[in-house]
């Protein structure tokens, strides 16, 4: 039966804009301006279904405060929530403007979770031990200088500058709300700008500790990340890990996805060079 009802509810998902007023850099694939109209393209396919909100994965900006100012007002013509979380491109301005981040984004805080039909979508600010994000003198740049130091020292994958950890209070708040989930009977869809699993060099620092979590959560249906522009996908326990693929890379072709949520499966309707998905649950 429910294979051709309708969806419960449908969200859309854009990661990695990472636009800047600046020429391309053609050896990486990436062009920084033309995101601007990437992403005026996918905001008029969205407004052409019913959508319970737009996540954006991160990256919203590749460099400068002032990029925020050229993409922020694409959004406007979204007729439906725009929703953003933190990505290490967000954080390429200048250390004044370093705090003002998340505000500028509309963000209720650097990480949050909100609900939509009965399943709980959780926020994460994978940004938050990093030698990038924290204020200048901040503890938490100095345990991301260990954290990279000791990655470094054994040869991990992942031991790069552009990634980055949670804290420990943030890991604890991850668990509290997964656990709150829980007990109201609610599904849970993770989001965050890095990608956890499968291994490679983009994902989180931290990455095991929540791929152990999510993985042993039977209420933790997916993970749902940016950061790698090449996409990526795999489970781990029953929990689905996709890894959208980046708009800022190609001249022309576009990247982003309508998620469909039914009761039994995420139907992910994939446009451009994003991947069409089913993940049974």
């Amino acid at each position: 039966m429910s294979s051709s009802a309708s969806p419960l509810f449908r969200f859309g998902i854009i990661a990695d804009p990472q636009y800047a007023a600046i020429a391309p850099h053609v050896a990486m694939d990436r062009y920084y301006a033309n995101s601007l109209a990437k992403v005026a393209a996918a905001i008029e396919v969205f407004n052409g279904w019913e959508l319970s909100f737009v996540m954006t994965l991160g990256d919203v900006i590749d460099r400068s405060f002032s990029s925020f100012d050229d993409i922020l007002p694409v959004y406007e013509t979204l007729r439906h929530e725009a929703l953003f979380l933190l990505g290490n491109h967000d954080f390429s301005v200048s250390s004044g403007h370093l705090s003002e981040v998340a505000a500028r984004l509309g963000m209720p805080s650097p990480y949050y979770s909100f609900l939509r039909h009965g399943w709980r979508f959780i926020v994460l600010d994978g940004n938050e031990v990093s030698i990038f994000a924290p204020p200048e003198g901040h503890h938490h740049r100095a345990l991301a200088a260990e954290m990279l130091a000791e990655l470094q020292a054994k040869g991990a994958r992942n031991a790069h500058r552009w990634n980055a950890a949670l804290s420990d209070e943030q890991f604890a708040w991850l668990g509290d709300e997964i656990a709150k989930a829980a007990e109201a009977g609610e599904k849970v869809i993770v989001m965050n700008h890095y990608p956890i699993h499968p291994p490679g060099e983009h994902g989180m620092w931290d990455s095991e500790r929540i791929v152990a979590l999510l993985a042993s959560s039977s209420n933790v249906v997916a993970y749902l990340n940016g950061h790698d522009h090449v996409g990526n996908y795999g489970t781990a326990g029953a929990c689905h890990f996709v890894n959208f693929k980046g708009v800022v890379d190609t001249e022309t072709e576009n990247a982003f996805a309508i998620v469909e949520v039914h009761p039994d499966r995420i139907e992910i309707r994939g446009f451009g060079r994003e991947e069409s998905r089913t993940l049974a649950y």
